[in-house]
């Protein structure tokens, strides 16, 4: 998913990432709002379909902008991996115009059971597009749900920059978005609980903005009345560069110079032999 990718232009990579993060909204979103309006579904579809709405994105992008899909990751690998600076604004740009009108697609698809389940379109459904302190019902506050958010991230940055790091034991036969799916679903089900794992700036704003255009009131604020929007936004870039500070001291210091031959294309293999 992050490889040194010939240049294609940033308009290019602006729409892989766009659809990429649609897509990832899509199932994401989707899948909430068939769980809490529908009634269908649970915990552990909810953190299946995300992490499969993670793979599919990332396999609709890569080839073309390399799949950030979060901003978070987007800034690490500007920190950390050589990313063009100027490429993170339009980058984080596209990521949230796409989480928008995949949140706006799905609202649209499920006004009916949105309207049925919640009349005044409270807090009731808002996490169907953002996330909440505690899911909006657990006793957790503003700064819980900040720690969280950098813990959840910071795991999600150290572990993509191993996955597709050559030198390390990068998946072969373009697995690597499967993979990071897997995380994601891991990510969902162990650290969920206090702030709905956002993990990702594009994915809860471009959501919430939609859901407050469309009859919110309170999609800026959590369930106490305070303004929660820049947790989710704030949080993950923190935990993304932790993470990724962690991975580059920790890990990728010690590893060889050459990239394993098992990670190189079989036309390689020879070469490396």
């Amino acid at each position: 998913m992050v490889r040194n990718l010939k240049a294609r232009g940033l308009a290019g990579e602006l729409a892989a990432e766009f659809v990429g993060t649609m897509i990832l909204i899509l199932f994401g979103c989707g899948v909430v709002a068939q769980v809490v309006a529908g009634g269908i579904g649970d915990h552990d579809s909810i953190a299946w379909a995300w992490g499969i709405g993670v793979t599919l994105g990332v396999y609709v992008a890569s080839r073309i902008s390399g799949a950030h899909l979060n901003p978070a990751i987007t800034v690490a690998l500007a920190v950390f991996k050589g990313f063009s600076w100027r490429k993170v604004a339009p980058y984080a740009l596209a990521q949230t115009a796409g989480a928008f009108l995949g949140a706006l697609l799905v609202r649209w698809n499920y006004t009916e059971v949105l309207n049925a389940a919640d009349p005044g379109l409270t807090i009731k459904t808002q996490g169907v597009f953002s996330t909440l302190p505690g899911n909006g019902t657990l006793p957790v506050g503003d700064w819980g749900a900040f720690r969280d958010q950098i813990i959840g991230t910071a795991i999600l940055a150290l572990v993509i920059f191993a996955i597709t790091d050559l030198r390390n034991t990068a998946p072969a036969a373009n697995l690597a978005p499967v993979v990071v799916g897997f995380l994601v679903v891991a990510i969902g089900m162990a650290w969920g609980t206090n702030a709905g794992y956002a993990i990702n700036p594009a994915r809860d704003f471009g959501p919430r903005l939609m859901s407050w255009l469309t009859g919110y009131d309170t999609a800026f604020t959590d369930q106490y009345g305070y303004p929660y929007w820049w947790i989710p936004i704030v949080a993950p870039i923190v935990g993304a560069v932790i993470g990724g500070a962690i991975y580059k001291f920790f890990i990728e210091r010690y590893l060889p110079s050459d990239p394993a031959p098992e990670a190189l294309p079989a036309k390689d293999l020879e070469t490396a032999a």
